[in-house]
């Protein structure tokens, strides 16, 4: 099985597997490369739905000079903990953040996102994320901005006063739930729409449609989210054959 880095050929192949619908392990299994190789390099170059090889080429070249250059900061930062391998994680705080991006959210917000979540406090000041993300303290408060208002982050003061963001355990269900809100405004306003276009026309027609295709997926959203709520707050459980 070849190692190393992906080549432009590669991702060609990788392309082409993607339009034609099929899976990572068939796609890898053709270019005889590990299955987390391929999930890894659609993940981090936007996903299966906007994957461009040539893009996906120019970003990694991108991605390798910033090491080189930044590699001397690198070589003095601490050890992580866990006995973690520090690329690893560097890896896979990149898929994550990718991941993010796909379902929308804008690129710092992404980073900042997963600069989060992948600490194990769960929360770091503005500056702890200025230094790890390396971008400037505005970048940061754009993005923390952001993601308060999606509830997805929140703030609270440590013991030397400064604000920590944090993304703790319910975090999720409280963005869930203000995603169904959302979606419930749509449906109420859908409606109004109803009755300003004259039931029975084609267009009231296709807003009754979709106000509710929308509120059974919103109340099904709050539904499931409240029934599953426990689930944040459980320590999952392992097994001999568990692997991380």
């Amino acid at each position: 099985m070849p190692g190393g880095r992906l080549t432009q050929p590669e991702r060609q192949q990788i392309a082409l597997g993607l339009a034609d619908g099929l899976a990572y392990a068939e796609i890898a299994r053709r270019l005889d490369r590990p299955t987390s190789t391929i999930t890894r390099e659609v993940m981090r170059n936007g996903g299966p739905t906007t994957y461009r090889a040539e893009l996906a080429h120019r970003a990694t070249e991108r991605r390798a000079h910033r090491r080189g250059r930044a590699a001397p900061r690198e070589a003095e930062a601490s050890p992580q903990p866990h006995g973690r391998d520090a690329e690893a994680v560097r890896e896979y705080e990149e898929v994550f953040t990718n991941v993010i991006m796909a379902t929308g959210a804008p690129t710092m917000m992404s980073r900042v996102m997963a600069c989060l979540t992948l600490t194990d406090s769960g929360s770091l000041t503005a500056a702890e994320l200025v230094q790890r993300l390396q971008v400037s303290p505005a970048s940061v408060s754009k993005a923390i901005a952001f993601l308060e208002s999606q509830g997805l982050v929140r703030r609270e003061r440590d013991e030397r006063r400064r604000d920590r963001y944090v993304v703790d355990d319910d975090v999720w269900y409280q963005s869930m739930m203000a995603s169904a809100r959302s979606t419930a405004q749509l449906v109420e306003t859908s409606r109004q729409g109803v009755a300003i276009l004259g039931p029975g026309t084609p267009a009231a027609t296709r807003l009754e449609n979709i106000a509710r295709f929308l509120d059974f997926v919103s109340e099904s959203i709050a539904r499931a989210a409240e029934q599953a709520r426990e689930i944040l707050h459980t320590k999952p459980e392992t097994t001999p054959d568990s692997t991380t």
